[in-house]
């Protein structure tokens, strides 16, 4: 909402010397965002006159119209009100213009040599296209007034020529830009925003509400409320003799310029500029094209209409319209229709006769919030009228607002109000609230006391009663106070935020994090430290990556939580697993030039099982039940935490040191250890075969959990197809694993492990086992037989050949013993590293190389 400074001073009698700054942090103490003050016609600096064109010379030979003309400024001697003073000649000046919208006759506004427009832009006599030009003629882009750099501004005729354009145009203000939130629709008027301001410095409010408004008759223009829960109050006042060619006046334009809005013409102006003044949305129809009695009513499915807009709108069921006899006429809070709209004043080229609307009748109507809400939203048309209602406006304004539409088209447009007045009602009572008089002591923390209470209160508006417990009436502009707490917010705000006592919460002693979140925490933490970037991603899929993730028609993550309002309708359900997201950020980094990439997320999947209860609805006017919380926790689906990574591109970059190292699905491997070591837990990898994964080069991540080996994870390369179908790098490798799986797992809660002084000793062993059997158990069985002196191992060889037989392998081991409170002797390390191999040849029936 933007408010003038000039505009405001109507209704409250600011002091002479009070500046936007002062009464923004005047309103902003008051609880108001006001975002920025903006200073009009700062550094304007005369003379800039009225001016009458006397002649025009149209100058030959030149890409453009280039007019020369000649103009009388009077004596331009006026002191104007911006800085500087003006000091003409009396003489006619000559300027040159390559505007065309202006003839011989019209009043303008003319800059002087030795003004200085907006932007720091002075203006002397300079020769140009072979002329001297002693000024500008000035367009309203060129003065800040609006955007419009279409043509110079044309005034009209009774201006007296020389007069004081800076005075007459309002050039120099200040203008307060308040961000009102939805809870303060009262603020979207000069007359919410002067009673909050009359308020915070304790002056009295000039209420322009306050107007002498006829009583309800049997006369005014029929109108019938089919819907009396979506329109509450309807009124209907009449002008006729409307004068087709009358304009808005200066003042009236300027004000709608400076608050944001664009002058349409005078009968949408004035309807515009009451809405501003007293926040009531009204609009003005046509009378020779309303067809009967207006009528207020659902719409009929499907039926259509055309908006001002030009926009021609299927409606919904659900949305309110106001009709005459032949159907629609405006979309009820939002927008007018075409069929009604005011006509603009047209000159007949054969008789010369001016033709436009000369009788109008205008409607003042109070509308639900959440049904101009909904239709607002429904046909994407947000306008001023919709933001006004959907946030609350004062019922009680509308006779008063069509009283004032009514007065300034008798004013401005030589007018006849017509005697009938129709207002439509549906009853009502005022809206009270009960509240012990120490609510708001006890909300604040402070003793403000009953007198603080009751007088705070009576400022925004409401009748208080009562002595230790009060009885408040809420006014009609407020219906956002509601309960108790509402009207302790409003004593708070305006005694003032900021003398509210600093107090820290004194909340009871914790217990730390659990050591649910600590794995989380330390899962996170060993891949960043391992490599890898995390990336937050939307918990949204849509099921076509499913399909390019190449699952099966029965596999369990194809059964989706679907969302009843969704963000994206490509993306409708919730995510089963967490690679969509992951992939398609690996995707777009690639796309951008970035080619080596390791990502990794922490979160929940969804996996519903179908055997879920149906959802309770829990109720909103008291706390829901234990038993109600449990069936609506039961109605939800599984949600398994995960962590997960994508890789692609070099694990290793290459340089002086040699050739780069792409990534591999060991790497990917390698980080499912990574996960399980964050959980003290050491996994079992064996071959698999799982979508998405390469058939040939997918791992499965098991851990034992109570004796049993159970799956928690899957690592490897993406198989070619999936890579293909979601345009990802070749070789492109994953790893997924369940982190509550691995909790179960872990043995209990990670110690930090002890780091032996003393030196390793270091064993290398070559076994030759059969080709069927897996590396892992061989592994097992060398840890086994080692004991406890077996620090470390790891496979750095594997070996295939002749000379080892059909179906044979050889896997090389380097071992590492050490123990923790002695140097180990040459005959213990040997001593462990023989019974790791008895070990190795019971289990797996292995035999050493060599011997």
């Amino acid at each position: 909402m933007r408010v003038p400074l000039s505009w405001l001073r109507e209704y409250v009698d600011l002091p002479a010397g009070e500046t936007g700054r002062d009464v923004q942090a005047k309103l902003v103490s008051a609880g108001l965002e006001v975002e920025t003050v903006e200073q009009l016609g700062a550094g304007l600096k005369g003379p800039l006159v009225v001016g009458r064109v006397l002649a025009i010379e149209t100058l030959e030979g030149f890409k453009k119209p280039i007019r020369y003309c000649q103009v009388d400024v009077g004596q331009a001697g006026g002191t104007s009100q911006a800085e500087g003073s003006g000091g003409g000649t009396g003489e006619p000046q000559n300027i040159i213009c390559g505007a065309t919208n202006f003839a011989v006759g019209d009043k303008v506004v003319v800059s002087l040599p030795g003004a200085v427009l907006p932007g720091g832009f002075a203006i002397s006599s300079r020769k140009t296209y072979g002329k001297v030009s002693e000024g500008m003629i000035c367009s309203a882009a060129e003065l800040d007034m609006s955007d419009d750099h279409q043509g110079i501004i044309v005034l009209p005729p009774e201006y007296e020529v020389g007069t004081d354009a800076i005075e007459l145009l309002e050039l120099v203000d200040e203008v307060l830009d308040i961000a009102v939130t939805p809870d303060r629709g009262y603020c979207l008027s000069l007359r919410g925003i002067a009673r909050e301001t009359a308020t915070a410095y304790g002056l009295p409010l000039r209420d322009p509400a306050l107007l002498d408004v006829p009583a309800p008759n049997a006369h005014g223009y029929p109108v019938q409320v089919a819907d009396r829960i979506g329109c509450d109050r309807f009124t209907a006042r009449t002008v006729t003799g409307l004068d087709p060619e009358a304009h808005s006046p200066i003042w009236l334009r300027r004000r709608l310029q400076k608050a944001g809005m664009r002058p349409v013409s005078l009968a949408v102006d004035i309807t515009n500029y009451v809405m501003l003044e007293l926040g009531q949305p009204l609009h003005a129809y046509d009378r020779s094209r309303v067809s009967g009695t207006i009528g207020v009513r659902r719409a009929q499915p499907g039926e259509k209409f055309t908006t001002l807009d030009g926009t021609k709108r299927v409606l919904d069921a659900e949305d309110l319209v106001i009709t005459d006899d032949n159907g629609p006429i405006g979309l009820a809070g939002v927008m007018g229709g075409a069929n009604t709209e005011i006509a603009d004043a047209v000159t007949d080229p054969e008789t010369g006769a001016v033709q436009g609307t000369t009788d109008v009748v205008i409607e003042a109507a109070h509308f639900d919030a959440v049904s101009i809400a909904r239709t607002a939203r429904r046909h994407k048309l947000s306008s001023e009228a919709s933001r006004r209602f959907e946030r609350g406006v004062d019922p009680e304004a509308a006779s008063a607002a069509a009283q004032r539409t009514v007065d300034l088209l008798v004013l401005l447009a030589g007018g006849t109000a017509e005697a009938g007045v129709t207002e439509i009602i549906a009853p009502s009572a005022p809206h009270t609230i009960t509240l012990p008089a120490d609510h708001p002591d006890r909300v604040a923390g402070l003793a403000y006391g009953r007198e603080t209470v009751v007088r705070r209160l009576q400022q925004v508006g409401c009748d208080v009663y009562g002595a230790d417990t009060l009885t408040v009436t809420v006014p009609s502009w407020r219906p956002d106070l509601r309960d108790p707490n509402d009207l302790a917010e409003e004593v708070i705000r305006l005694e003032g935020y900021e003398n509210l006592p600093s107090t820290l919460p004194q909340p009871p002693a914790g217990r730390g994090l659990t050591e649910r979140q600590r794995l989380h925490r330390r899962v996170g933490r060993a891949l960043a430290g391992a490599g890898y970037v995390e990336a937050l991603n939307y918990p949204f899929i849509g099921e076509e990556v499913l399909d390019q993730l190449g699952l099966a028609a029965d596999d369990p993550r194809r059964d989706v939580v679907r969302l009843v309002n969704p963000l994206s309708d490509a993306e409708p359900a919730l995510r089963t697993t967490m690679l969509p997201g992951l992939l398609a950020a690996l995707r777009r980094n690639d796309g951008r030039g970035t080619h080596d990439l390791a990502l990794f997320e922490t979160g929940l999947v969804f996996r519903a099982t179908g055997d879920e209860p149906p959802a309770v609805s829990l109720p909103v006017d008291h706390r829901p039940s234990d038993e109600e919380i449990a069936a609506l926790n039961a109605a939800l689906p599984s949600q398994p935490r995960r962590a997960a990574v994508v890789l692609a591109g070099a694990r290793e970059q290459s340089g002086w040191w040699g050739k780069d190292t792409p990534v591999s699905w060991a790497d990917a491997v390698e980080a499912g250890r990574i996960v399980a070591r964050a959980a003290g837990v050491e996994l079992i990898v064996r071959q698999d075969q799982q979508d998405p994964w390469h058939p040939g080069r997918c791992a499965a991540l098991l851990a034992v959990v109570d004796g049993q080996e159970i799956l928690v994870g899957n690592a490897g390369e993406l198989h070619p197809r999936v890579t293909k179908a979601l345009g990802l790098p070749e070789r492109t490798c994953a790893m997924e694993i369940d982190l509550d799986r691995l909790e179960r797992a872990a043995p209990g809660p990670v110690q930090a492990p002890h780091v032996s002084t003393f030196p390793v000793a270091t064993q290398d062993v070559a076994l030759v086992v059969d080709a069927s059997v897996a590396a892992a158990e061989v592994e097992a069985a060398l840890w086994a037989g080692a004991g406890e002196l077996l620090e470390a191992l790891r496979l750095f060889d594997v070996f295939t050949g002749e000379q080892l037989g059909e179906g044979k392998k050889s896997l090389a081991y380097a071992l590492r013993f050490r123990a923790p409170d002695r140097t180990l002797t040459a005959e213990e390390a040997s001593a462990a590293r023989d019974a790791a191999i008895v070990a190795a040849v019971e289990r797996t029936g292995a035999v050493l190389r060599g011997a």
